[in-house]
């Protein structure tokens, strides 16, 4: 599902799961667990990459539409856990994106200290309402925390997906490089972050996360409506239409 390295001191952490880093829920309880072990591992900071030419697409729609609302109710608290433990990781986590980041990926992304990503044809969105399905709030707040309120709406609503430069210029990304300097540069990023004193980097990061945490706080109820929503028929209708519509193309 993925492999770690451990041996220096910016741990690197690669997604290997499919052909596009899907996210079911096998891969993200063992993510979870991942980094509970590196948060008291001697690392001082973590990169998390992709393969080939996906950093992640996101949620398996196809498990979600064959799994129907079983899956559903056991999935999205697992996917929840794994956004929480990225995003509140204590370390430098440095995103380096070396191509498609979409919907969950790119939530991924945005849990991360720093994002740097490959130059090329590789486009990065939160296509959520593409699919057909509602936002959880965690996710939400995370992508609203990275982006302006006018290209929040925009990108959310739209659910269109940008190329590097617009990512940069939007802020969704924090830096673009030519591909084959995507990892020295994010290791780069990760080795300047770890400079700072442990202690201080970890409550600044804390700083940041807990308003995120507390607009998700605030939100249960709708929450709560939206995992409802997420396991009806309507919206599952709409995840396997979609799905019909891509094996078409």
């Amino acid at each position: 599902m993925f492999s770690i390295d451990t041996g220096n001191p910016v741990a690197v952490l690669r997604l290997e799961h499919g052909k596009v880093n899907a996210m079911d829920l096998p891969l993200c309880e063992a993510l979870t667990q991942q980094l509970v072990l590196l948060a008291t591992h001697p690392c001082r900071a973590m990169v998390i990459a992709g393969t080939g030419n996906s950093f992640s697409a996101g949620v398996d729609l196809v498990q979600l539409a064959q799994g129907g609302a079983d899956y559903v109710s056991r999935f999205l608290p697992v996917m929840d856990a794994f956004f929480y433990a990225l995003l509140t990781f204590p370390k430098p986590v440095v995103a380096a994106v070396n191509g498609h980041a979409l919907a969950g990926g790119c939530i991924i992304a945005a849990c991360c200290d720093h994002i740097v990503m490959a130059e090329g044809t590789g486009r990065v969105g939160v296509t959520e309402l593409a699919v057909g399905v509602p936002y959880p709030m965690l996710p939400l707040e995370i992508v609203r925390a990275r982006l302006s309120a006018r290209d929040a709406r925009d990108l959310i609503y739209s659910a269109r997906t940008v190329l590097p430069a617009e990512a940069l210029a939007l802020g969704l990304v924090d830096e673009t490089t030519p591909a084959a300097e995507l990892m020295p540069r994010a290791m780069e990023a990760a080795t300047r972050l770890m400079q700072i004193p442990a202690v201080s980097f970890a409550l600044t990061k804390r700083a940041f996360v807990t308003p995120i945490l507390a607009r998700v706080e605030a939100t249960t109820a709708i929450d709560a409506d939206v995992k409802r929503a997420w396991q009806g028929d309507k919206v599952l209708s709409h995840v396997r239409a979609f799905l019909d519509k891509r094996a078409k193309r």
